[in-house]
């Protein structure tokens, strides 16, 4: 199987038809693993229904056998999409991190932080959130 420019067959986990899960080559901790569709597609809004449902009957048991040959009891779960989200692979995979009490990842996760912007910034006011729900809802 291909990744991109990387024949991934000798490190494949698991694979049905349509999905498959395979080994990081530079993984963030012991086990991190990817999960993607066989066919090459950028976004998740490329996948069909039935690719879909492929990709997530797979993730719980690669999350087994992490949390079995690793002693997981927690997991980053995540795709980037779009090179300025840091996708480095135009084909849609999610990073499958297994994570455990003293593990040498990022142990303090705050989401502004790690993937958006430093620094703190206050809850925003209900009324804000309500016009920008309903300026989205208005596009659906």
């Amino acid at each position: 199987m291909k990744f991109g420019k990387y024949d991934v067959n000798d490190r494949v986990i698991l694979k049905n038809d349509l999905a498959y899960a395979f080994v990081a080559y530079m993984p963030i901790l012991p086990g991190h693993s990817l999960l993607c569709p066989v066919r090459e597609v950028a976004t998740f809004e490329e996948l069909k229904p039935e690719e879909i449902k492929a990709i997530f009957e797979l993730l719980p048991k690669i999350k087994h056998a992490l949390q079995k040959e690793f002693g997981a009891t927690g997991f980053n779960v995540a795709w980037n999409e779009g090179e300025i989200a840091g996708q480095t692979v135009p084909h849609l995979h999610l990073h499958i991190v297994p994570r455990s009490e003293g593990d040498k990842g990022i142990a303090e996760y705050e989401p502004r932080q790690f993937l958006y912007r430093p620094g703190e910034r206050d809850i925003s006011p209900n009324e804000e959130l309500v016009e920008v729900a309903q300026a989205l809802a208005s596009h659906l």
